[in-house]
């Protein structure tokens, strides 16, 4: 029978094979530290039903609820945000599947971390057992070792789950996507944080507490990323543990949380989807959308002047000649903040956005210019016309050039009508000016050259 000392600590494996000596009443064996796990993975569902959030996906007669359910395994690709339970959903799939979990980073991974989950996975199939090959941040890998997955996969030897935080129709191969089903994931609410917060403050040993303010203020800084969540609170129970505190206020909570960055990666996803959100708010006319994004992208880390230079786009694209200023004001904001920096040069590029926003609108170059260039590629390298080329030889005077060319400055109101600037015998209207802004004047005028172009021909 065992002894009560026994009973209460009972050997780590291989402890019979180290000898008594090791842990001795001379040597006491050191106590497992629990607060040493993360609190991420102590609080890491052991259970479906356990997920935060994604009821899109799991709750009954979803996607991957039903996944679950029809009892097949097959591969996948899980898109979202971090912390919202990718790693998470693909643990719970080995379990729920008595599959062999098998990780690899394509951060960190190689060629030869690739072959060894591959020799594992031959080594389960021998054995009876199925193998789930999870890869965090597929999209590291570049296309060739992407595609050494596929013979696996077609073949059965592995179940495939990447996780990525980039749109996997830019960042994984073709032939890999179609192979594993997409599933995306969605940022967390506030109100999906929430009961994960009172689970994560139940799991302290300090047992804070926090207000209401307090709460609003972590679940913030969480910025819909349970992981980042969890390791705020670790944060805050070490900081009330060495102050002696366990009723947080929200003054306390801002100053021991270092200042968190929303979620943002530049050049990647959310990046180019905020630019984008960006410029269809001031292409929209509305400037308080404008700026709100423009907000967004500073305290997501954005490089001022790549939005600087986004600017000068919009000014170009979307307002043009109906205000010609937009497009100066745009170049002095990317000026002024080259002089001054942040913080100070940011009022100038939220001076140029809501100037963009609120001027009127047009997108007339734009659509020349693009005209213009199709039917360039479209028509080739088509002559000059004679009266176009330039004579500065003898020789070009005798073969013709500049013969019949028509100073526009000597013809009345200073312009030569009738006469052709186009290659012979192409005729081509790019440019129609809205009747918008300064546009509606320029389309007056243009309204009455082409008159005087007609009665010429006549």
């Amino acid at each position: 029978m065992l002894s009560e000392t026994a009973k209460a600590d009972p050997p780590l494996l291989g402890d019979d094979l180290l000898g008594d000596d090791l842990f001795s009443a001379a040597a006491p064996r050191p106590p497992l530290i629990a607060d040493a796990i993360p609190l991420a993975e102590r609080l890491r569902p052991a259970h479906l039903s356990e997920v935060v959030g994604q009821t899109h996906l799991l709750k009954p007669g979803m996607p991957l609820c039903l996944a679950f359910e029809s009892g097949r395994l097959h591969s996948m690709i899980l898109w979202g945000p971090p912390g919202v339970g990718k790693t998470t959903l693909a643990r719970l799939a080995a379990q729920y599947f008595q599959a062999d979990f098998v990780q690899i980073s394509a951060v960190l991974a190689g060629v030869k971390e690739i072959r060894e989950a591959i020799e594992r996975a031959r080594i389960n199939r021998q054995a009876g057992r199925r193998t789930l090959l999870f890869v965090d941040e597929v999209h590291r890998f570049n296309k060739a070792q992407q595609y050494a997955f596929l013979p696996h996969v077609e073949s059965g030897l592995i179940t495939f789950i990447g996780a990525t935080t980039e749109n996997p129709s830019f960042e994984v191969v073709g032939a890999l996507l179609s192979r594993a089903q997409v599933y995306v994931l969605k940022s967390l609410t506030d109100t999906e944080l929430s009961p994960l917060l009172d689970r994560a403050l139940a799991q302290q040993n300090s047992a804070i507490r926090l207000d209401g303010a307090a709460r609003a203020v972590l679940l913030g800084n969480a910025d819909g990323d349970a992981r980042r969540l969890l390791n705020l609170v670790e944060q805050l129970g070490v900081a009330a543990q060495a102050t002696g505190r366990t009723e947080l206020d929200s003054q306390f909570c801002s100053q021991v949380l270092a200042a968190v960055r929303r979620r943002f990666d530049k050049g990647g996803d959310q990046f180019y989807d905020q630019i984008s959100a960006l410029h269809k708010a001031v292409r929209g006319s509305h400037p308080d959308a404008a700026l709100y994004w423009l907000a967004r992208l500073l305290d997501g880390g954005a490089e001022p002047l790549y939005i600087g230079r986004r600017l000068i786009r919009m000014a170009s694209e979307d307002i043009g000649l109906a205000d010609p200023r937009a497009h100066t004001l745009a170049l002095e904001a990317v000026a002024a903040y080259e002089r001054l920096g942040s913080p100070e040069g940011e009022l100038a590029l939220a001076q140029a956005v809501t100037y963009l926003a609120v001027a009127p609108k047009s997108n007339a170059v734009y659509s020349a210019w693009k005209a213009a260039r199709a039917l360039v590629e479209v028509t080739g390298t088509l002559p000059v016309p004679e009266p176009l080329r330039n004579a500065p030889t003898r020789l070009m005077q005798d073969l013709g050039y500049g013969q019949g060319y028509r100073y526009a400055h000597d013809e009345p109101q200073g312009y030569a009508a009738g006469a052709c600037y186009l290659p012979t015998g192409l005729q081509a209207q790019f440019y129609n000016p809205t009747d918008r802004g300064l546009e509606q004047r320029i389309g007056e005028r243009l309204a009455n050259l082409r008159k005087l172009d007609q009665k010429a021909d006549s």
